[in-house]
């Protein structure tokens, strides 16, 4: 069996790990959104990070005996700082606007990957994946819809927060290559981590034991989403398990108006399914390249 055919033969099973994978992802949301706006957006994102931070304790001390090249060190640092930005946008974001609009602008991210990876990495970016690209940002005007609504403050945090995470994402393309994936994740947690440490203390304020156990339940299920998803990606390829990620916006939504109170938007969802159907394409497409290079005569 080939290393594709190995790949592939598995789908169920990583669709049952994307479900996974959005279950998770949903917990970790509607808990944070149960945390309100109390614990100001640097406080709660440090919380999310440093809590976790545990798990990845013998890892880091690995790292004594064999670092990372020099190189690599400022790249870490570099994806630090992006993140930072990133997950504090994304905390004012949940506080402030509905749960399905959160999950549905963070499908922008990649498509802000791959005009980066195009941008700054020199890929090739064909007509059909920049038909693709501008679809999906067609699906975010729907969602957004500017000049028929008043946009909140949340509503441009998330569109930075796409733009930060994609960033973070495009440096992991080189880490990746040359670092194993636990030392990613855990040199992540301990950057971002410090990072968002100056901004938390400028605006800390006194926790209550339930919002420290709220917060510790968010790095759990953050946690455990990331590692479904690798966990997914591992059996399957992405064109396989990226349509699955539209499950997490139906829950989110579900969530939102059944516990939150929140109001059904046709819109967002309409314009989640636009941007969900252009991801899953351009995964498509990159997968029959793959599929073309590793196997000339087929192509």
């Amino acid at each position: 069996m080939s290393a594709q055919d190995a790949n592939t033969s598995r789908p169920l099973v990583a669709v049952a790990w994307m479900v996974a994978t959005g279950l998770s992802f949903v917990a970790f949301i509607a808990v944070a959104k149960t945390m309100g706006d109390r614990v100001p957006a640097a406080q709660g994102a440090f919380l999310r990070f440093a809590l976790a931070l545990p798990v990845f304790l013998p890892v880091l001390w690995g790292l004594r005996r064999a670092p990372p090249a020099r190189e690599d060190l400022r790249l870490f640092a570099l994806r630090a700082v992006f993140h930072t930005g990133a997950v504090i946008f994304w905390f004012h974001a949940m506080a402030s606007i509905p749960i399905a609009e959160v999950t549905a602008m963070n499908y922008l991210t990649p498509i802000y990957v791959t005009l980066g990876a195009a941008l700054f990495l020199g890929e090739r970016l064909a007509f059909r994946r920049l038909a693709a690209v501008g679809v999906a940002l067609f699906g975010a005007l729907i969602i957004l819809r500017p000049g028929f609504r008043e946009l909140s403050s949340g509503h441009f945090a998330m569109l930075i927060t796409a733009l930060l995470l994609a960033a973070s994402y495009l440096i992991t393309k080189f880490l990746a290559a040359r670092n194993d994936p636990g030392v990613i994740v855990a040199l992540l947690t301990a950057s971002v981590t410090l990072g968002l440490l100056p901004f938390a203390l400028a605006v800390w304020v006194p926790l209550t034991w339930q919002e420290i156990f709220g917060y510790g339940l968010c790095a759990i299920f953050a946690s455990a989403g990331h590692y479904f998803m690798t966990r997914a990606f591992r059996v399957a390829p992405v064109a396989v398990t990226q349509p699955v990620t539209f499950l997490q916006l139906v829950w989110a939504t579900a969530l939102g108006v059944m516990v939150f109170d929140e109001q059904m938007d046709s819109y967002v969802i309409m314009g989640g399914l636009v941007i969900v159907s252009a991801v899953s394409f351009i995964a498509w497409r990159e997968m029959k390249l793959k599929q073309a290079q590793s196997d000339p005569d087929q192509s």
